[in-house]
């Protein structure tokens, strides 16, 4: 079972991984056989080669969002990530919460990554961007 100051240590290489468009260098945190779940792909992505197109599009969209660890839960095969986002959406910054479950494989790569928070206010900033 991971330790908190383990989860400290991964997250402090791969959530600086979500900034950048750098979508590379984020996917080499995940397993061939990953499934990747968040808002925006309830049903997730499988497979590496799926999500390293999905991080392109993501990441191409959002360069410049910061995502920083709140607090690691240790679970059975990974933890539970408390983060905090700063996404710059037009001349706004939204600050975000969320959390996000990581499992890994035998070789310490990510093979699950679930996340949830809050988006209402992100939709809602990007829509009235778009009618601009």
């Amino acid at each position: 079972m991971m330790n908190r100051e383990q989860a400290r240590e991964f997250a402090s290489r791969w959530l600086p991984a979500w900034t950048g468009n750098d979508p590379e260098r984020l996917a080499a945190f995940y397993s061939d056989d990953v499934l990747y779940i968040d808002p925006a792909i309830p049903d997730g992505v499988r497979g590496k080669d799926a999500l390293l197109r999905y991080f392109r599009k993501l990441l191409a969209a959002n360069p410049e969002w910061v995502w920083t660890q709140i607090e690691p839960i240790p679970m059975e095969g990974g933890f539970v990530n408390k983060w905090h986002a700063r996404i710059p959406v037009g001349p706004k910054v939204l600050e975000c919460i969320g959390v996000c479950f990581v499992q890994f494989d035998d070789d310490g790569k990510i093979r699950r990554n679930e996340v949830y928070f809050d988006r209402h206010e992100l939709i809602t900033e990007i829509m009235a961007l778009q009618k601009k």
